[in-house]
């Protein structure tokens, strides 16, 4: 059993995985398939006609994608917790709702649309990335819309209607992938796989709006940890006891979907970090949302470092897509939990 919490243990923990945290970043930003030296990264970018190799792998290529990856993996397993709470299901992960599909037909039509390519927000963030956060946030519009006509907005109604239209909007995707051409069709069903390759292209000031939401976000969903323990026991449990649990769902709903959207519209479809990382820190630390939030975040970041990491040196100088390391990792822990959900287990009680 976990040890009951208290703000200083809480302190403690959320410190050491940030040092976890700190030493995944550095460590990544220095593995890669062209060695690079300490001492000449720490010199600094070297003379104006003399540029330092090293430094500029290092600041210019590496770090970039390993802060995205940090930002990717924080937001998906925050979401990830907040939907498990919410849908009172182990098996939910931040795209149970359409998300994933709304976000790959907006990338689907910013490829593959004549005009589109050429345009961004301000010089800041691209069309396919503009165009999949807009396609995730109407999803996740139309199910809640969709579950309050036909339900009520109630758990039932919310996954029955994210199933329809993940259905109905896959289907649209593949038929657009069936009439795309050669570097549409490649290029579209690349960033359906998952990947992080574009994230000095992105720039400081994308992936420094994307940290600067998804931060937001997270500080939004620990402040709702109290409410999100009672709701895991159901909403007539947190009735009784006066938690506001419409305002609560829809705020915790929201903000989860917002932080997932903004992490596929950077990344592609990246699965399994939301569903293997929180159920990873319950284990360990337990189920209480005070701490698994911020705990989700961090590790959740520096696992999806690691694995883009190992994405892009396993098989050098080709590189794999991280959605597919995350898949293969997340593969088994999905059947594990599987089988012992469809035993009757009681989730979260690591």
């Amino acid at each position: 059993m976990s040890r009951p919490l208290t703000g200083r243990l809480l302190a403690a923990q959320v410190a050491a995985s940030v040092g976890v945290l700190v030493a995944v970043v550095l460590a990544c930003c220095l593995v890669g398939t062209q060695p690079v030296d300490i001492g000449r990264v720490l010199a600094g970018p070297g003379p104006a006609g003399s540029p330092n190799l090293d430094y500029e792998i290092v600041v210019r290529i590496r770090l970039p994608r390993v802060m995205l990856a940090g930002v990717v993996g924080m937001a998906l397993s925050c979401a990830g917790a907040v939907f498990q709470a919410l849908l009172r299901n182990p098996l939910a992960d931040p795209y149970i709702l359409g998300i994933s599909s709304g976000a790959g037909l907006g990338a689907a039509v910013a490829v593959m649309v004549p005009g589109i390519a050429a345009w961004s927000l301000e010089g800041v963030v691209g069309p396919v990335t503009c165009l999949a956060f807009a396609g995730a946030l109407a999803t996740v519009g139309l199910v809640s819309a969709i579950g309050r006509v036909a339900g009520g907005g109630g758990t039932t109604s919310l996954l029955l209607a994210g199933v329809v239209v993940n259905a109905f909007l896959s289907a649209v995707i593949l038929f657009l992938i069936s009439v795309a051409g050669g570097h549409q069709l490649q290029t579209t069903i690349f960033w359906l796989m998952g990947h992080l390759n574009t994230a000095a292209l992105q720039g400081g000031r994308a992936i420094g709006l994307a940290a600067l939401i998804v931060v937001a976000g997270a500080v939004v969903l620990f402040r709702l940890g109290p409410a999100l323990n009672v709701l895991s026991f159901g909403h007539s449990d947190a009735q009784t006891v006066g938690v506001h649990v419409k305002a609560v769902h829809r705020t915790a709903l929201g903000v989860a979907s917002l932080v997932t959207a903004v992490a596929v519209s950077f990344s592609g479809l990246v699965g399994f970090v939301g569903l293997v990382v929180p159920h990873a820190v319950r284990l360990v630390f337990g189920p209480d949302h005070r701490r698994l939030i911020p705990l989700a975040g961090l590790y959740g970041a520096a696992f999806l470092i690691v694995a883009d990491t190992f994405a892009r040196v396993v098989v050098a100088p080709a590189e794999l897509p991280v959605g597919v390391v995350t898949a293969m990792v997340g593969g088994p822990f999905f059947l594990v939990l599987l089988a012992r959900y469809a035993r009757g287990r009681r989730w979260g009680q690591g």
